[in-house]
């Protein structure tokens, strides 16, 4: 008697942990249900295909077929607009380049709000307006959807990477389910509070980077007085002047590999949306009555560099709008 209820109860444990496996295994595989991605340029495109490295089917959609077909042979399946995507994926994950573009993906005639689905987590990855991002939250609650914030830091390298920096705002509670797909995309995944708040801290993260524009300009004038780029870059990131835009993105042409001077400024974050970022700072600025004069002197240059023809160019391009001015 006493073996076979030994054995009942080897047979019983063995069936439970049986179960207990398949739990597991079923919850595992629920969170890799599809994920939806609008917005394949030279940001979007490497974090969805971080996100299937990481296992995720990805369902996607861009207005640029070729950006589509591209992201197609990478393994996801592509559809026709924000709408249908919205109707085959409960997560949906937006990088888009403005507010408006914003506006149209998730309210107009084809947009994510026509078919969403009641809990769906939308994540807005745009750096745009913070009143439009709090505007798509009143929407989308308004469908029994759930929207964040979560612009990025970082570049086209550091999505590459999964480097980037996510600054996110929203509801507390929904912020754990948004880290599990952002934390495919980036190394910091930081909440900062309502909706609207991860909008404010990028745009003030953009200009303290800019901040690196005094070095630069003494790197210019270093430069003309005759002294060697890369000595200039050594000495620098070796003294109190190091900073982000010696060390790590060098705007000089052939100082450091793999960055956009390495290609005639090809790539990285475009001189439009940089100008784009510092006017929406500036606007913010305004509306609290405060001064920012380096960030304004920063929205004026890169205004001018937009007049010039540097719009599609990397941000860093100011060093060969500054020599060309020069030239001038």
């Amino acid at each position: 008697m006493a073996a076979l209820f030994r054995g009942c109860w080897n047979f019983y444990k063995r069936s439970n942990k049986h179960v207990e496996l398949t739990l597991v295994s079923c919850r595992s595989m629920a969170s890799k249900t599809p994920v939806g991605f609008i917005g394949l340029g030279n940001m979007g495109t490497p974090m969805a295909r971080n996100l299937l490295k990481h296992g995720y089917p990805v369902i996607a959609t861009d207005v640029f077929p070729e950006s589509c077909k591209e992201f197609q042979d990478s393994g996801a399946q592509i559809l026709d607009c924000p709408a249908e995507v919205a109707d085959k994926a409960d997560r949906i994950i937006t990088m888009l380049p403005s507010s408006p573009n914003v506006i149209e993906v998730y309210t107009g005639p084809n947009g994510i709000l026509k078919k969403v689905k009641k809990g769906t987590l939308l994540i807005d990855s745009s750096t745009i307006d913070p009143a439009v991002s709090k505007e798509m939250a009143v929407a989308a609650e308004k469908m029994g959807a759930v929207f964040m914030d979560a612009p990025v830091s970082g570049g086209v390298g550091a999505a590459s990477l999964a480097k980037l920096t996510f600054m996110v705002g929203g509801v507390e509670e929904e912020f754990n389910a948004a880290q599990e797909l952002l934390t495919c995309m980036g190394a910091n995944v930081v909440y900062c509070g309502q909706v609207g708040s991860g909008q404010f801290n990028i745009l003030f993260c953009n200009n303290f980077v800019l901040s690196d524009l005094c070095p630069l300009i003494y790197l210019y004038l270093l430069i003309r007085l005759g002294l060697d780029p890369k000595l200039l870059a050594k000495i620098l990131n070796m003294s109190s002047g190091r900073c982000w835009s010696s060390d790590k993105y060098n705007p000089v042409p052939g100082v450091m590999e793999g960055v956009p001077s390495a290609n005639n400024y090809q790539g990285g974050f475009g001189t439009k949306l940089m100008a784009k970022d510092l006017g929406f700072a500036q606007n913010t600025a305004t509306s609290t009555r405060t001064p920012i004069p380096l960030g304004s002197l920063a929205h004026q240059i890169y205004r001018t560099m937009c007049a010039h023809g540097y719009s599609n160019k990397d941000f860093s391009s100011v060093f060969q709008f500054l020599r060309e001015e020069e030239v001038q």
